[in-house]
């Protein structure tokens, strides 16, 4: 296979070999079905047809029997305790192997209990529909209340209803997170939330000091915004600031700003087709990506997936996204996003190994993808690239950028309280949740909690089940967007500032991606990526100086 030729390196000693000749086999196994699941992935998102999901099941399942091989697993580890692979590339490949088998080692019982409770409650979050006054409410409804309505009374209405699904799945969620403590244990983990960091390259320290670091550095910024927000929305309702609770904020859990420094793009961007837009603006920078779009599914039609994604079909340069385009500023945003995960995977180093043919981390791609998405409210790329006139484009920068800077103030204090609760939820899963998620957005979001019992209105958060241990990841991503960018402003670009930089027309800024970020895929660990790519490990300190005034 083409693979062998590309391991490099001396084979000089026995175990390399042996472990060389279990990858050639591995990788030959599972190369077919990895594409094979990719297909049926697409094919499923595409159409929407029960066999097409069925299909993918099959396949799912035949791979993860391929990790659950405790023989396999038992080689790898003894292979890694020797600690005689010395061949860079063969090394990063053993450590990939060895975390893939690690999470599917859990007793076949277990693992049945596990998938069939989460697919339990999968099944409940998307049945239930929330009440207002006994009349059942979509989620829809419940959006369209939090950001129009004006009466407390039925704004808090529709908060509550927002929330009423916890207390419909808390109990099977809570013994969902016992057996997944109790899998963690069998691996030799004190709980679920420290084996997921192990598995993803992460440990609690690193991201404790993240966290803290950036606690200290927006907290006094995120109480003067705050304050500033509570006298607009008091104003709206007829209230002191003193007066206001969780449920005239917008959104039910506070992770969005509240639409009152809003613009409205929309008008804009209706002028213009935001597919075209997209591939100009990456074929400027010399990441094109016509390819991608030619076999990509771009607009909503019945059946269809109604969400969007990019695809790595192949890891050989087969990438697609899916979209439902409108012409608007929602998905400008998207479609540059998903696009951004997208050229991450078309220009991988191609003559790296299979294994190594993903990104380094999932939050790595999501950084890209975040500093892509970005653009679609950014004043100066959107002169540049709509020709806006003078007029509109002092307008959109005057609101813009004080809209982002606050929401990405605001969602770094969300993050917080997400981070912190699922690590002493899986810590103990006993203990008082409902007042332990009450102190965190009391500690870290400021709002006040309601009167009365508290009831487990945290366990509506879906990224629980379907995602779980996983949140601190987009934060990750979004103080990774921030250090590229400043990496490229200041080092690439050579610029004292970023004021009226807008990425548009410049080959630099691919160069610089592809070389340093999309190349090197998974050779490296991605905190060895990103110091290579921008000359220090992760920080939270670009984040505080693109965002904080």
């Amino acid at each position: 296979m083409v693979f062998l030729s590309t391991i490099g390196g001396c084979r000089t000693n026995n175990m390399e070999k042996q472990f060389e000749n279990f990858l050639s086999r591995h990788v030959a196994q599972v190369e077919p079905l990895f594409t094979q699941s990719s297909e049926a992935w697409w094919s499923a998102s595409t159409s929407g047809r029960k066999e097409d999901y069925q299909h993918l099941k099959t396949i799912r399942l035949e791979i993860r029997q391929i990790y659950r091989n405790a023989e396999e697993f038992a080689f790898l580890k003894k292979v890694k305790d020797t600690g005689q692979i010395k061949d860079p590339l063969l090394a990063r490949q053993l450590d990939r192997l060895y975390r893939s088998y690690l999470k599917n080692q859990i007793p076949p019982d277990l693992s049945e209990k596990l998938i069939s409770l989460d697919a339990q409650i999968a099944e409940k979050y998307n049945t239930f529909r929330g009440t207002i006054d006994g009349k059942r409410v979509t989620n829809s409804d419940i959006h369209r209340i939090l950001t129009t309505e004006t009466d407390s009374s039925r704004r808090e209405a529709a908060w509550r209803a927002s929330k009423q699904v916890g207390e419909v799945v808390v109990g099977d969620l809570l013994q969902l997170v016992r057996f997944r403590n109790q899998a963690a244990r069998q691996l030799g983990f004190d709980n679920y939330h420290t084996l997921s960091l192990e598995i993803g390259e992460q440990n609690v320290k690193e991201l404790d000091e993240i966290f803290r670091e950036l606690e200290e550095q927006t907290r006094e910024p995120f109480r003067r915004l705050k304050q500033e927000l509570d006298g607009v929305l008091a104003q709206t309702y007829a209230l002191t600031p003193g007066e206001l609770m969780p449920w005239h904020y917008h959104d039910p859990f506070f992770q969005r700003l509240p639409l009152v420094f809003q613009l409205d793009l929309d008008r804009i961007y209706e002028k213009y087709d935001v597919k075209e837009l997209a591939r100009a603006y990456y074929a400027g920078i010399e990441l094109p990506v016509d390819d991608v779009l030619a076999r990509s599914d771009l607009y909503e039609r019945e059946g269809k997936n109604p969400h969007a994604f990019s695809q790595d079909a192949d890891r050989c340069g087969k990438v697609r996204v899916l979209c439902n385009l409108d012409n608007n500023e929602r998905w400008m945003e998207t479609v540059l996003h998903e696009l951004g995960h997208a050229v991450y995977s078309k220009y991988h180093q191609s003559d790296l190994p299979y294994l190594l043919r993903t990104p380094a981390h999932s939050f790595t791609t999501e950084a890209v993808a975040m500093f892509f998405g970005r653009l679609s409210r950014n004043a100066e790329w959107m002169r540049q690239m709509l020709n806006l006139p003078e007029s509109d484009y002092q307008k959109i920068r005057q609101v813009s950028d004080k809209y982002t800077c606050y929401q990405q103030i605001l969602f770094s204090r969300w993050a917080m309280v997400m981070y912190y609760f699922e690590k002493q939820l899986y810590a103990d899963p006993d203990r008082d949740l409902n007042a332990l998620w009450w102190d965190l957005i009391e500690n870290y979001q400021l709002l006040r909690r309601p009167n009365g019992p508290l009831d487990a209105g945290w366990a509506s958060k879906l990224h629980f089940v379907q995602a779980p241990c996983y949140y601190h990841n987009y934060m990750l991503g979004e103080l990774l967007a921030s250090q590229l960018h400043h990496a490229i402003v200041h080092r690439v670009l050579k610029l004292d500032s970023d004021r009226n930089v807008g990425y548009v027309g410049d080959p630099r800024v691919g160069s610089y991606l592809r070389q340093n970020v999309l190349a090197p895929a998974d050779r490296f660990h991605w905190n060895e990526m990103i110091r290579r790519a921008t000359g220090e490990h992760l920080a939270t300190q670009y984040f505080v100086r693109q965002f904080i005034p």
